[in-house]
C-alpha cells in the first residue's frame, strides 16, 4: 500500500515544538540584553551583554551548588527507598499489596502546600527546619511514591523462572535483588532517578516554605528572590539565573534520553 505524503504533519509539528520551544528562546535572548534595551522587546539581542551572567557567576553558585546537593542526595534517598520497596511488592509478595497501591496513588494527589504547613510543622518540632537534610527528606517524599509505583510495575512484569531458576541454585534474596533485578532495572532505575533530580531541582514550595538553611545555603529556585523586588526587577540577572539553573537538568536530559525512552515504553508491548 501506497503511503500518502505527511508534509504537512512534519510541518505542523514543527511550528508547534517552536510555539513550544519559543519563551526558551526569550529567556535566553533576555538574558544577553542590557537593562535598558529589555523594554524594546527585541527578538534578538540587540544591545548585547554577558553582565547579566557575570552576576550570576559572582553570586548565584553557592545556590546553585545548594540545588545540586540536594537534587542528587534526593535521588539516592529515593533509590534507598524505592528499589527494596518494590522489590518486596513485587518479587516477595508481602501482603497488602492493595493497600499499598492505593497509599501510593492516594500519596500524589495530597496537595503540595498541604505537605508543606506539614512538614513546617513537624520539622519545627524536631529540629530540620531550616535545613538541608529537612529539603532532602521533603523532596523525596514526592518521588518515592512515583519510584516505587515504577519500579513496581517493572519488577512484577519480570519472567518469574528468572527469580525460580536462581533460588534453586541456592541464591539468597539479596543476591537476586543486587545481581538480577538491580542490573535488569537499569533502565527503569534511570528513569526513576532523572524524574527524583527534576522534582527536586526545580521545588519551590517546600524550598520556600522550609527554608533551607537561609542565607547563601538556599537552593537557586530561591536564589532567583534576589532580583525581584516590591519596586525594581531585575530581568536580565533573573533570566541568566534561569539559563544557568537549566545547564545541569538538560544535560542530564540529553545523557539519559535513551535510558528514559526505554524505561518508559518497556513493557508496552507484550510478546
Amino acid at each position: 500500500m501506497r503511503h500518502r505524503p505527511t508534509w504537512w504533519k512534519t510541518l505542523i509539528g514543527i511550528i508547534l515544538t517552536l510555539i513550544m520551544l519559543f519563551p526558551v528562546y526569550w529567556m535566553i535572548n533576555i538574558s544577553f540584553t542590557q537593562r535598558s534595551a529589555i523594554r524594546s522587546g527585541d527578538l534578538y539581542p540587540k544591545a548585547f551583554t554577558t553582565e547579566n551572567f557575570q552576576r550570576v557567576f559572582a553570586d548565584q553558585m553557592p545556590y546553585l551548588g545548594t540545588s545540586l546537593l540536594i537534587a542528587l542526595a534526593c535521588v539516592v534517598l529515593t533509590l534507598a527507598i524505592a528499589l527494596p520497596a518494590a522489590y518486596s511488592i513485587a518479587i516477595l509478595h508481602l501482603g497488602g499489596k492493595k493497600t499499598m497501591d492505593f497509599l501510593l496513588v492516594a500519596a500524589q494527589m495530597v496537595p503540595a502546600v498541604v505537605m508543606a504547613l506539614a512538614f513546617y510543622q513537624i520539622f519545627n518540632q524536631i529540629g530540620l527546619l531550616d535545613t538541608i537534610a529537612g529539603l532532602i527528606l521533603a523532596d523525596s517524599t514526592v518521588a518515592v511514591p512515583f519510584a516505587v509505583m515504577l519500579l513496581t510495575s517493572f519488577m512484577g512484569s519480570m519472567p518469574v523462572s528468572l527469580v525460580e531458576a536462581a533460588r534453586i541454585d541456592g541464591a539468597s534474596d539479596w543476591r537476586i535483588f543486587t545481581q538480577i533485578v538491580i542490573p535488569l532495572s537499569r533502565n527503569y532505575i534511570v528513569t526513576t532517578a532523572l524524574f527524583s533530580f527534576l522534582w527536586a531541582w526545580s521545588d519551590f514550595m517546600f524550598a520556600s516554605t522550609l527554608d533551607a538553611g537561609g542565607g547563601k545555603l538556599r537552593p537557586i529556585t530561591m536564589g532567583l528572590y534576589d532580583f525581584i523586588g516590591a519596586q525594581n526587577q531585575e530581568w536580565g540577572p533573573l533570566m541568566a539565573t534561569a539559563v544557568v539553573a537549566s545547564v545541569p537538568t538538560a544535560l542530564m536530559l540529553i545523557v539519559a534520553q535513551k535510558y528514559v525512552a526505554a524505561g518508559v515504553t518497556a513493557g508496552a508491548v507484550k510478546d
